[in-house]
């Protein structure tokens, strides 16, 4: 089943001696369950390609559907409404709120749009997480691997068609950024998640079912996993 098809997809900055062409007409599928990752430098255009993707910014020419929706055919109000629905976000920094505690945070989508949790999944996703004993810790009482581990539990709670990652162990030590890894590799292959995570480290790149690469703006298919 297809979950997300990228066609053509540009994005330019500036115009006459200023302009920047970040991302050049970019095109992928992805299938659900798929775990995928995008590598490049910094500055290679690959978060200009995951915010695009994700809805978060416009592109200059070309289509994102996810799940058959044209996401930009979408009024802002209503594209809004379906990203928060259909799409989550896993950043560098994890920009959790410093008063509410671990379980809350996770929540914090659902209570947001106005829904109930389903019964028993917040539990479950807080087993997955290695977070039940800190359900009711603040994340200042946390470490940075804990604190991405809420992060990815509040994206995973609304069930999203398409999880995106940028660069989700940045800010984290070799062995966090591993047990992150295998949370967003067990979060595709536990629920069918479709994934798609850039970073620009090669050896995250292991596990994924497809590996991509952006530079200079232009998005290349590699195909499987990368040694």
């Amino acid at each position: 089943m297809e979950v997300l098809k990228v066609q053509g997809l540009s994005k330019t900055y500036g115009t006459g001696a200023a302009e920047v062409k970040a991302l050049q007409n970019a095109c992928l599928t992805l299938e659900k369950g798929e775990f995928a990752t995008v590598v490049g430098d910094s500055g290679s255009g690959k978060s200009t390609l995951l915010n695009c993707i994700g809805g978060l910014e416009p592109p200059s020419a070309g289509k994102v559907l996810l799940d058959g929706k044209d996401l930009f055919s979408l009024p802002e109000p209503q594209r809004s409404v379906f990203r928060r629905r259909n799409i989550g976000f896993v950043f560098q920094s994890f920009h959790l709120i410093a008063e509410l505690n671990v379980e809350q945070n996770i929540l914090f989508p659902l209570l947001l749009d106005g829904q109930k949790p389903q019964p028993g999944f917040c539990d479950e996703m807080l087993e997955v997480l290695g977070l039940t004993e800190r359900r009711l810790h603040l994340p200042s009482q946390l470490s940075g691997g804990q604190q991405q581990r809420v992060a990815i539990g509040r994206a995973l709670i609304t069930r999203p068609m398409l999880l995106l990652a940028d660069e989700p162990t940045g800010n984290l030590d070799s062995r966090s950024s591993h047990d992150v890894m295998d949370l967003l590799l067990g979060a595709s292959r536990r629920y069918q998640q479709t994934v798609l995570m850039i970073t620009h480290n090669m050896s995250l790149t292991a596990s994924a079912d497809r590996v991509f690469s952006v530079s200079d703006g232009i998005l290349t298919d590699l195909g499987g996993a990368q040694p």
